[in-house]
């Protein structure tokens, strides 16, 4: 949640705030769950916000608002929380290990004076001995000392290994959690932050390097007739099987994520559109091709159709721009009959001549 909103729940207006969230839930047809809940109050406290704005967007679209739907706003828009917890966490015990470590040299340090004191002593001792019986005790004494010596650095290396494997533990474990942070619970897709983010790398990278990058819009058609037709539950068996053929043609460098309800981004780095529109046609090809049944009743659903638009990076062009440019080419190939693929750079070349 913003920090607005945070300030708000920890005040008098706290409940003024639950009111207005709820009423607009029950206003909108969502049920109340904890996770609904969360985000409906954080777009009631915002709702200029990124979140704020999204719903209002689906409200508009009159895009139903499902438990998928609900998960992937949470993990869109609200993984903060979630991950400046785990980082605390983490903190805590990384904290611990490096208390404990610390605890661990100095007692070594002290062993190591120790020993030097024993070493200048015995040096003393060797000096004025006249008698083999003081040399024994003079070595003797010196090997209690190495040995004492040895087991504290024996000690403190195995402390050092364990410290070792738990900090490796433990960034392995918040890689995961910034993976999550940055993935759609529905489709397992990146989510639109990562796409943000991405999208802004992939073309401050083209800028300095001269290189190209290329960017499609897929939207599945007439989806919301699935959810009418069939319900929510299989409107997302839909969208996780259309993820799943995107998914497998987008491996890095290429980039896929779920842009919202029914729409998916692709950042496609040094590809020409030309590449792009062919690798867009066998994705709409293979989503085609395929009758879907659903999985509750086995009755058919028929096929799904997807309609994409695609621009390529111009130099000085921002990725909102890009990003515009290949909407626009979207709402072409919906504006001609869906099922198509429309290039961006084609209809420029013919607009220019």
């Amino acid at each position: 949640m913003t920090t607005e909103v945070e300030t708000t729940l920890r005040g008098p207006e706290a409940f003024n705030l639950a009111r207005k969230a709820l009423e607009a839930m029950e206003s909108a047809g969502v049920w109340p769950t904890p996770l609904n809940y969360e985000v409906w109050i954080h777009y009631v406290g915002d709702p200029e916000g990124p979140l704020g704005r999204e719903i209002h967007r689906l409200l508009k679209a009159r895009e139903p608002f499902t438990e998928g739907t609900a998960e992937m706003l949470a993990a869109e828009f609200l993984p903060r929380g979630r991950l400046s917890e785990e980082i605390r966490d983490a903190g805590a015990v990384l904290n611990r290990e490096l208390s404990s470590v610390a605890s661990a040299i100095a007692q070594a340090q002290k062993s190591q004076a120790a020993y030097g004191e024993t070493l200048a002593g015995a040096s003393a001792s060797i000096e004025g001995a006249d008698q083999p019986e003081t040399l024994r005790k003079v070595v003797s004494g010196l090997s209690k000392a190495t040995a004492r010596v040895q087991e504290e650095n024996a000690r403190l290396e195995a402390r050092l290994e364990d410290s070792t494997k738990e900090v490796a533990r433990l960034r392995d474990h918040l890689e995961q959690v910034r993976r999550d942070a940055m993935t759609d619970a529905l489709t397992n897709l990146a989510n639109r932050k990562a796409f943000d983010e991405e999208l802004l790398r992939a073309c401050d990278d083209a800028e300095r390097a001269g290189t190209t990058v290329t960017l499609a819009i897929v939207d599945i058609d007439h989806f919301k007739r699935f959810n009418d037709t069939w319900g929510h539950q299989t409107g997302d068996q839909v969208l996780r099987y259309v993820a799943s053929v995107i998914g497998r043609v987008s491996k890095p460098p290429r980039l896929a994520a779920r842009y919202g309800g029914e729409e998916f981004a692709l950042i496609f780095p040094r590809e020409s559109a030309a590449e792009v529109e062919g690798v867009l046609n066998a994705i709409r090809q293979e989503i085609g091709s395929r009758a879907l049944r659903r999985r509750s009743t086995d009755d058919e659903l028929g096929a799904v159709t997807i309609s994409a638009g695609l621009a390529q990076r111009h130099p000085g062009e921002s990725g909102s721009q890009l990003l515009d440019r290949a909407d626009a080419a979207l709402y072409v190939s919906k504006h001609n009959g869906r099922d198509r693929v429309t290039n961006g750079e084609r209809l420029r070349t013919q607009a220019a001549a």
